[in-house]
């Protein structure tokens, strides 16, 4: 069985918590665990029967996370993919309204006609998401161009995906423009070491995905994806890098996936339950939540409090978007066809 990649599990001797506060690092915390009860009620509204499908993110929580503290609201561009519960909430979405995507109802920014998991949200500059893969990164990069061209400085687009992406000919096809045109962009690879099914070393021969940074003539940085404040520091100086004219950067997150792909994957065929709680330690939820009580920043009965507002609040968003009522039919060609044609049938 092959082995996905491991992030350290000791935390570094010294918190360096780069230029957050005791405020931010709470917010963190709290949108972590936002994040993991939202992926696990997908799993639960799914079993259910409620939602015809969902993708879980537990283990992406700290890459996410950080990556979204990063981001300037109002200015940064988000480009994420299908497993971006946390970067999306992180980039301006409200926990009700990624339940209104799994339930489809016509409440949702998109209608309800969008796959659940695969949110947008216009007004927050978060890009619609798409089931091919890596097929967001060439929107990611013409609105890096947009920006170039309309000489909008101070502004860079984030673009998250997996390790599986970066097989892609599209991913290829956009890190190489972004580098010539100098674009301001960041490529954040949050790799789990499974494109699905496929561990690393059946898609890749080179299984560090920075050290492609050096053939396409931009910077690449590797950092440690169960850390929260680690990968802040990297994107954020990536972004800050990017907006300030400087062009793109790869950065490679190594984190791992705790659940299924999807609702409709059983990773029983490709790995054992062995694998799975040898990572345990791993987990960035409590491996962050002892290191702010460690550092003061939190105690114990906080977090217990946290955990239990955050539940309330995941339970109120399930039961409004589950009794709203879904698109009605006579909205089914609306937004699909320009103009008032009634479309070939």
């Amino acid at each position: 069985m092959a082995k996905t990649p491991s992030a350290p599990v000791a935390a570094p001797a010294v918190f360096e918590r780069h230029d957050l506060t005791d405020r931010q690092l709470r917010e963190i915390m709290r949108l972590m665990m936002i994040q993991r009860t939202i992926g696990n009620r997908g799993f639960q509204l799914n079993r259910q029967g409620k939602i015809p499908f969902a993708a879980g993110s537990d283990g992406h929580e700290a890459v996410q996370i950080g990556a979204a503290m990063a981001l300037v609201h109002g200015k940064d561009i988000l480009s994420p993919y299908y497993r971006d519960i946390g970067l999306a909430i992180g980039g301006g979405l409200t926990t009700l309204e990624t339940l209104l995507s799994l339930f489809a109802r016509s409440g949702d920014l998109s209608g309800g006609r969008q796959f659940p998991n695969h949110y947008t949200k216009h007004a927050a500059d978060v890009h619609s998401i798409s089931s091919i893969i890596a097929a967001h990164c060439p929107h990611a990069v013409g609105a890096a161009y947009a920006l170039v061209y309309r000489k909008e400085r101070g502004r860079a687009v984030l673009c998250s995906f997996g390790d599986g992406a970066t097989s892609e000919g599209e991913w290829h096809e956009s890190v190489n423009f972004a580098a010539i045109h100098k674009l301001p962009i960041v490529f954040l690879c949050q790799n789990n070491g499974l494109a699905i099914s496929v561990p690393l070393n059946q898609q890749m021969a080179q299984p560090d995905i920075y050290k492609r940074a050096d053939g396409y003539g931009l910077p690449g940085v590797l950092v440690d994806g169960m850390d929260p404040i680690a990968v802040y520091g990297v994107v954020k100086t990536a972004l800050d890098r990017a907006r300030e004219g400087g062009g793109p950067t790869l950065i490679e997150a190594k984190c791992y996936r705790y659940l299924s792909h999807t609702t409709d994957d059983d990773d029983r065929t490709y790995r054992t339950r062995e694998e799975i709680e040898a990572h345990r330690p791993e987990d960035p939820v409590p491996r962050f939540q002892r290191a702010l009580v460690e550092n003061n920043i939190m105690s114990a009965e906080e977090l217990e409090q946290l955990k239990a507002d955050v539940l309330a609040e995941v339970n109120d968003v399930t039961d409004r978007a589950e009794a709203m009522e879904p698109p009605p039919p006579s909205e089914l060609w609306t937004h699909v066809y320009e103009g008032t044609h009634e479309p070939w049938l």
